[in-house]
């Protein structure tokens, strides 16, 4: 799978499981979903950086139930999740 192939499931909305190397070097795998609105804090500041300028992804973690940044240049897999 390309880089290309990656940023579309991820910006696709459905949920999604994906391995990617940290910045520790350690590996992860996270099941995530991106374009989740739900729970974002209403007193947030916002970001002084745009996070897909820098090669990073916004998703939400459903295993940690909060916001996470993925970096698209170390995902070694990903796959779609179907939900039913």
């Amino acid at each position: 799978m390309n880089k290309k192939q990656a940023i579309e499931i991820i910006k696709s909305g459905l949920f999604f499981s994906a391995e990617f190397i940290k910045k520790d070097g350690s590996v992860r795998t996270i099941y995530a979903r991106s374009g989740v609105k739900k729970y974002l804090r209403p007193n947030a500041q916002p970001r002084t950086y745009n996070p897909g300028e820098l090669g990073y992804a916004t998703v939400y973690d459903l295993q940690e139930k909060d916001y996470r940044l993925i970096n698209l240049q170390t995902i070694t897999k990903i796959n779609r999740k179907e939900i039913k």
